[in-house]
Parts: C-alpha cells; structure tokens; sequence
C-alpha cells in the first residue's frame, strides 16, 4: 500500500520504494548499464519489529543533512493504544523512533487505525503529511490522532521537529513533539485528513483539514492560516516537466506541468558561519489520499544570506549516464521560482523564472 518515487543518494536521479507484504521495503535503483529497461533491486529494508499496523512510508530530510530520511508511522496493536513515528537514514537499516510519547493530559492518544474509519470510503493507511510550518528548515508534519479510551475523539494535531532531549532519538539529533495546546486545528472535531498548502502564495505554508460533520454523512473542508510570524526565510521552487503534450505549437514555449521525481537542494551560509544544505523532493507519492505540494518549500529559518548554490535535478532515463542537473548561484531569500528544465537532454540551457504574479518585485525578480 505504500511506494515512493525520491531520489535517496543524492545522484538527482528517483528510485523507486515500494513496501511488500508488509515485511520489508524494497528499493528499486535506476542503474547503469539499464537491464531490459527495468528498475533493479538494490537492497531491502525490514520495518520495525513488533508493530502491528505499518503506516505510508513518507521520505523528507528530517535533519537538514541534504539527504532524504525515511519516517514510518506504526502501531504496536489493532487499536493504535501505542504509536510511534521511526526514523531510517539512506542506506542504513536501523530504525530510531522520533516520537514515542503521546500522552496528554486527559489519557493516551494514537494514530486511527484504518480499518476505525467511520467513513468507508476515507479509509486510508496512518499518514503524515509534510511541511516545514515554521519555516525553520526542519519540515514538521500534521497527522490524524484520536483518544484512545474515547475513539470518538479524534483531531488534528501539529508535530514539530524539534532538537532531540532524550537518549532513543540521539542518533538522529532531531524529533517530533506534538504541539497538544489549543490551537486553530483544535476547532476542528472529528478530523479525517489534514495537510499543507501555500493558500496566499506567499511561501508560508497553510493548513487544510478535511472534517466529518455530526451527520457523519457529510464532509467540510477547513482552510487555517498559518499565522506564525517568526521572522524567517524561504525558498519556493516548482519544477516543470518541459514538455507540450505534442509538438509544441508556434509561439508556445515547452513549459508543461510540474512533474514527480525532481531533486531539489539547496547550500548556504546561516547566521553564524556554520555550512548548511537541505533537500527536497516534488511529487514523490500520490497514492493514499498522499496529499502532497505540488512545489518544494524550503525553509532558511533566520538566515537572511543568499543562497550559495541551488541545484535542481530530474529524473533520468535508464542508460543515460550524465545526471540532469543545474545549478544557480545567488538566490535571494524568500524567491519563488518556476524551473523550465527544456530541453530534458540539455541541464545547461534550463530556465528558472519567478512567478507571473511576483515578476516585477525587487526581492522576487531572478533574471
């Protein structure tokens, strides 16, 4: 039920995960010379023992390394009464849990299992959804959680990556904390999904929940602003497929539609001379209600430096040898850029663009 499409080693090239028969993931490379055109396995990794119910696999640099980690929500029984959220870097096979403690005032909380739905056709594995909320550099995730002695009650909640204070997440240096007090997602009962979304396109990520009315027969959607207003930096980009679905007529220009699989990454400089890089990658599930952004987000937290070096990669047929990547210098904090990797074959005569409805902005404008 769970598979991803992420560029895992850094070579802006996806490989594809897929969990089998919920006993391990398999990891799928796009190798040199290609074998009948086909992915080829690479190497599998065990989930967690002793859990019982295994959520979607979601991929994010978790610690702002430049590499994508692998976060997994399990259950240790049917009704979810125990949670934790597991962590695994690239290529290795140990998996540390970045959050273990959902204990709140009024009793123990845990992820939905699937099969507790109310509304059949909602039923979907434990999911988090992705997003940097604060802008810090470290994403953060929103997820379903309900009471586990009174299952009715059931919401949304924020986990945000926080620096590790405890011995199990030490390897990892960073961990989720659920933010339990009353906030805007605590208005909304009898949450189903929950996700990120640039409502305003101004870089700063909103919140949307989906919610079941007192019928239950019903669904409303909730739009919540995200009203943090730390004084934090952000780079945006969206990267194109370049491509028309045809001969591209006269006068149209390759641009086509963001696309799965792109690698974006970014290095600089923070306010205390200390080299820092991060990673994302666009579109790399859309199975499950997945729910992703259609763009990278990329937190600079309170660093207002340029950003040293911006590479955008994308995916790369079998056999061809030399990675589709480019690279830009001197982006401007809070930029918002459009990439026109056309023609595929070419990385040196990729575009980036700002935004129609940003062009003319002093802060905004990259060409």
């Amino acid at each position: 039920h769970s598979n991803a499409f992420i560029d895992l080693n850094k070579d802006f090239t996806a490989v594809r995960l897929s969990l089998c028969f919920l006993l391990f993931f398999l990891i799928l490379s796009n190798v040199l010379p290609p074998q009948d055109g086909n992915f080829t396995r690479n190497h599998t990794e065990m989930v967690p023992k002793n859990v019982a119910s295994i959520g979607q696999s979601a991929f994010v640099d978790f610690d702002g390394d430049g590499s994508q980690d692998h976060l997994l929500p399990v259950c240790f029984d049917k009704t979810c009464s125990k949670s934790a959220v597991y962590l695994a870097r690239p290529g290795q096979t140990e998996w540390v849990p970045v959050l273990t403690d959902f204990q709140r005032r009024d009793g123990p909380w845990g992820f939905v299992p699937p099969d507790s739905s109310m509304a059949a056709e909602l039923q979907h594995p434990i999911t988090l959804h992705l997003g940097d909320y604060n802008l810090d550099g470290f994403p953060d995730a929103l997820a379903i959680l309900h009471n586990t002695s009174n299952p009715v009650q059931q919401q949304a909640f924020l986990l945000e990556n926080v620096p590790c204070n405890n011995v199990s997440c030490r390897e990892s240096g960073r961990m989720f904390r659920i933010h339990w007090e009353q906030t805007d997602l605590s208005s909304v009962h009898s949450a189903v999904v929950a996700t990120f979304f640039d409502i305003y396109e101004d870089g700063i990520l909103d919140m949307i929940v989906l919610s079941r009315t007192d019928s239950k027969t019903e669904l409303t959607i909730h739009a919540l602003k995200n009203n943090f207003e730390a004084d934090a930096y952000f780079v945006k980009v969206i990267v194109l497929s370049g491509l028309c679905s045809n001969d591209c007529p006269e006068k149209v220009k390759p641009f086509g539609v963001n696309q799965p699989g792109p690698y974006v990454m970014y290095t600089s400089v923070d306010s205390n001379g200390y080299l820092k890089n991060a990673s994302a990658g666009q579109l790399s599930q859309s199975a499950h209600l997945s729910l992703q952004l259609p763009y990278t987000v990329l937190g600079l937290g309170r660093s207002a430096n340029f950003l040293d070096h911006l590479f955008v990669g994308i995916p790369r047929p079998p056999g061809v040898k030399d990675m589709r990547k480019q690279e830009w210098t001197a982006i401007i904090p809070n930029s918002q850029l459009i990439v026109i990797p056309f023609p595929n074959s070419d990385p040196r005569r990729y575009k980036h663009k700002a935004p129609a409805h940003l062009r003319g902005k002093k802060r905004h404008k990259m060409e």
